[in-house]
């Protein structure tokens, strides 16, 4: 049974030691003015939500999960008198609304596997989940993955703008940086287009730890060096091309030294930019140095290709 618990934003850290009491292992907190605060400071652009005015509530939705055994009973009585006692005598005044529903209990490391399915993205690229049969056809390029817990399926638009600018501007033998690689598919496609060289960078060890196992079942280790660090910090030497699909004010942090590190001519392909910031992050492009030479557009997101002068 997932119950769900409305309280006034005092409240959430009293109502949370309560689920915990009773047993729930966990807690969901769903917060609006949070999720408002990282879209006003420009911290997330991966978000689909509500209006702005939708969000603009004190409340917080606070979620525990119970089984349904001979226990449930109890626990909600003692929940419900819980929250009772915390209305009363810690926080007078503290509202907190109790709602129930059962859901099905699901195995979610592997769940969700059931929706990703091969996929051709580009003209020649396929990405293929590692547990998915797929037989290629003639001249098409197959990336198999295992996203695990890092971001980049290779389906999400941000993503599939990366792989066909890959497809349509990519050279042979070429140097490449991967910024902020996630699962390290477009990496992997770089190495499965020819590259020389690849170096995957991500700061989140999660992503270094399947990026590396994605570059290793892919048998492209010897194309693709992944490494742990921040952004361009961690490589000195120049490259061809860098691709980097995050967000748009990381974008415009790491342009100047995108420019510093690519050879005359190199390209930055950039995307994961929502597109209300797409002019912001054009105007950085530009006065960085770059000349644009190509942007697509693709459910609401932005990818630009830029050539270093």
């Amino acid at each position: 049974m997932e119950i769900s618990v409305t309280v006034d934003r005092d409240g959430v850290e009293a109502v949370s030691e309560i689920f915990e009491r009773i047993g729930s292992g966990g807690v969901v907190i769903e917060d609006p003015l949070l999720v408002d605060e990282y879209i006003q400071s420009n911290r997330w652009d991966y978000y689909e939500l509500p209006p702005r005015a939708a969000l603009a509530v004190n409340k917080v939705v606070v979620k525990g999960y119970l089984p349904e055994d001979r226990r449930l009973a109890e626990r909600l009585e003692e929940l419900k008198e819980q929250l009772n006692n915390l209305q009363q005598y810690y926080l007078p005044g503290c509202e907190a609304r109790i709602t129930t529903d059962t859901v099905a209990e699901e195995d979610w490391a592997n769940s969700w596997k059931a929706y990703f399915k091969p996929e051709k993205v580009g003209q020649r690229v396929v990405i293929k989940p590692s547990w998915e049969d797929y037989h290629p056809q003639k001249d098409e390029v197959i990336i198999e993955l295992d996203p695990g817990m890092a971001f980049g399926t290779g389906t999400h638009p941000t993503t599939a703008m990366c792989i066909r600018a890959l497809e349509k501007h990519f050279q042979t033998g070429q140097r490449v940086y991967d910024v902020g690689t996630g699962s390290g598919v477009l990496s992997i496609t770089a190495a499965k287009l020819g590259a020389g060289k690849v170096v995957a960078i991500d700061l989140d060890e999660t992503a270094v730890r399947v990026a590396r196992t994605n570059v290793e079942a892919s048998g492209e280790s010897h194309r693709i060096e992944v490494i742990q660090g921040n952004l361009l910090d961690v490589v000195t030497e120049p490259a061809d091309l860098v691709v980097a699909n995050i967000i748009a004010d990381i974008i415009k942090v790491v342009s100047p030294d995108v420019l510093a590190r690519l050879v005359p001519g190199g390209l930055f392909i950039a995307s994961g930019i929502i597109d209300d910031r797409a002019a912001d992050v054009r105007e950085k492009l530009l006065a960085d140095g770059f000349k644009i030479i190509e942007e697509e557009t693709s459910g609401g997101w932005v990818a630009f290709v830029a050539r270093s002068l």
